[in-house]
Formats: C-alpha cells, structure tokens, sequence
C-alpha cells in the first residue's frame, strides 16, 4: 500500500492538533486517505443539537482533486440529497490545491447554517425551502431529531 504524502501527514496532524469547535475528524488506521468526520448541527439551525456522520475520502491526485464527502446522517437539506452526496462549489468547480481537508469541514458546517436553495441537489428541499421556508426548517429539525442522534 502506498504512504501517505507529506501534505496528507502534515494535515491529518493539524486537524488532531487544531480541533474546529463543533467537528471531529478520525482518520481511518487502515487507510490514510479515509477520514470519519462527525459535524455538530449548528446553533439555531435547525441541526442544532443533531450529530452528522460524514466520510471524507482523498482522491489518488489529492490535492489536484478535491476530496469526496457524503453524509450518512441523513439530513433534509436543498443542498444534500438522499443519499448524503453534498452539493458545495468547493468540492466541485470552486476546488483549489491551496484548500486543506480544514476548509472542506468549515464550509459544510457553514452550508449546513446557510442553506443555498437556488443551487440543489434536494430539489424537493429546494422548492420547500423557496415556498414555504418556515415548514422546510420544520421539517429539517424533524429529521435532525429522528435521525441525527447524539452518540
């Protein structure tokens, strides 16, 4: 199996070294490009209080590619589909080599307090949350409270 490269040690350290209130990152000990990340739902959202399971995986070109993340809390999110694919600019055409594995965890933690309807991957998230925005978040912390537990 091949080693990790230098930048992969370097920010696997820095994320056990410089924890991000509300995430927990955990490499995988059997695969250095596997991360298990749990995100704390954000303080008034409609996450708040739920734990989301997410994995993060490197690509082989890593950092020439931007990582893959997918929940697997199931969330509802105009911006998350069913099956916890992200639909976020900087794991897409926004990606740059200068972002760290750090910027991908803020900027899910972000999306999951800023919500973008107009951009979705959860079209019918989309449509609630343009509609009728008090019942989307209403059901979002439906969700949260069924399906985000704490551990």
């Amino acid at each position: 199996m091949a080693q990790p490269t230098p930048r992969i040690i370097k920010e696997t350290q820095n994320l056990a070294k410089d924890k991000v209130q509300g995430i927990d990152v955990t490499p995988d000990p059997q695969n250095f490009k596997h991360f298990f990340v749990i995100i704390a739902g954000p303080p008034n959202t409609p996450y708040e209080g739920g734990v989301f399971d997410i994995e993060l995986l490197l690509p082989d070109d890593y950092p020439m590619s931007p990582p893959k993340c997918v929940f697997n809390t199931k969330i509802y999110h105009p911006n998350i589909d069913n099956l916890g694919r992200i639909c976020l600019d900087v794991l897409k055409d926004k990606w740059s080599p200068a972002l760290q594995i750090r910027s991908i965890l803020l900027s899910i933690q972000v999306l999951l307090s800023s919500p973008n309807p107009d951009d979705p991957l959860n079209n019918e998230a989309a449509n609630l949350w343009k509609q009728n925005e008090a019942q989307a978040l209403i059901k979002a912390r439906e969700y949260t409270l069924k399906y985000a537990k704490k551990h």
